[in-house]
């Protein structure tokens, strides 16, 4: 019989965040996704990628025994997320509880769900059940940082099944993403010892023992292109000359109270919502809020503009394509970017798994 082709799957697809990575890599398996959501669905395949609609929970694995090479999982959050009524956390040890008895082979998921406060909370130890019965040779898993503590589990399991395994929070700017995204990483590998990818930016960049210099965190008007932009005069709309100009899309020295207005991007109505200048990477893009939001606004002495941020805005600021052709209404879009890994974290993600190095020019994402 011929030996079956080597296998990607990926659960909890998407609309296609780690796929992209792989393309951003290079690397070639041919690979398969799982995706509950319709519009998620149609977004990845009008990407060019295979995924099969279905109920993550309920599709078996044994179609996919001695095939799967890499693993990879963007579970829910629910019982980790203080969003909303928060009834995901009360159902946080039935999670652990989950994983502990896939990873021996038991299958409790249907008694402990007629406890969880949230139905939504079991799909965070669905992983292991693919672990259990599949063991690929990698395993990639990526979520908010309060999953961390059931990831250490999810590591602590696989390291007693011989693999090596390097856990822990992984910030996106670090890597290019024009976004201070931070997430919860896990990488296991059965074939070779694995650590957390190298960063290739920093806030602030620093030479090293050898020389060496990582490149700065890239800005939102680095990202989206945008043209040098309002210029801005510390001496405000005095008619008398005098005072410092400076780009509003780059960093100030000399900003004061008598500068005009420049851009931000501000997440929410709040008093105290995040705001980043178009210098700064983003904050990171939160799928429980709308596109609308996100708001470009002027501050300072000047007259006052404001505009949402476009979907395809928040698409770059993901480091995807500014057409990445998400389906939807707008509103599922903007909740498809928002809840996906970053193409460009991903691709990190997946060098320092595999060994495949990073390529020398990573595509624009504009």
């Amino acid at each position: 019989m011929t030996a079956q082709p080597d296998l990607v799957v990926e659960g909890f697809h998407g609309p296609g965040g780690w796929a992209e990575g792989r393309r951003i890599l290079g690397l070639t398996t041919r690979a398969v996704g799982l995706e509950w959501d319709a519009n998620a669905c149609a977004t990845a395949k009008a990407a060019g990628h295979t995924v099969i609609r279905c109920d993550v929970a309920q599709y078996p694995t044994k179609p996919f025994l001695g095939r799967v090479k890499i693993k990879v999982d963007s579970s829910p959050c629910q019982a980790w997320s203080r969003a909303g009524k928060g009834l995901g956390l009360q159902d946080q040890p039935l999670v652990h509880q989950a994983v502990e008895d896939l990873a021996a082979g038991r299958d409790t998921r249907a008694a402990l769900l007629t406890a969880c406060k949230d139905p939504r909370s079991l799909l965070a130890a669905e992983p292991m059940r693919w672990h259990h019965d599949l063991r690929p040779e990698t395993i990639l898993m990526e979520q908010v940082p309060a999953v961390l503590p059931l990831f250490q589990q999810y590591a602590r399991i696989l390291r007693s099944w011989g693999y090596s395994v390097w856990v822990g929070i992984l910030n996106a700017a670090n890597y290019g993403v024009p976004q201070t995204r931070e997430r919860a990483v896990l990488i296991a590998s059965r074939v070779q010892d694995v650590t957390a990818p190298t960063p290739t930016h920093a806030e602030h960049p620093a030479d090293d023992l050898f020389g060496a210099r990582l490149d700065p965190w890239v800005s939102m008007a680095d990202a989206l292109d945008l043209p040098a932009g309002l210029i801005v005069n510390t001496r405000g709309e005095r008619r008398t000359s005098g005072g410092n100009n400076f780009p509003a899309d780059r960093p100030s020295w000399a900003l004061t109270e008598k500068a005009r207005s420049w851009w931000v991007l501000r997440q929410g109505a709040r008093s105290n919502a995040t705001t980043r200048r178009l210098d700064q990477p983003a904050a990171t893009i939160v799928a429980g809020h709308s596109r609308r939001d996100y708001q470009w606004q002027t501050v300072g002495d000047g007259p006052q503009q404001r505009r949402p941020l476009a979907l395809s805005e928040a698409a770059v600021l993901q480091s995807f394509t500014a057409d990445h052709p998400f389906q939807g209404s707008e509103s599922k879009a903007f909740q498809q970017i928002a809840n996906a890994v970053p193409p460009l974290l991903a691709a990190h993600v997946l060098s320092a798994a595999t060994g495949i190095p990073m390529p020398a020019a990573i595509p624009q994402a504009a």
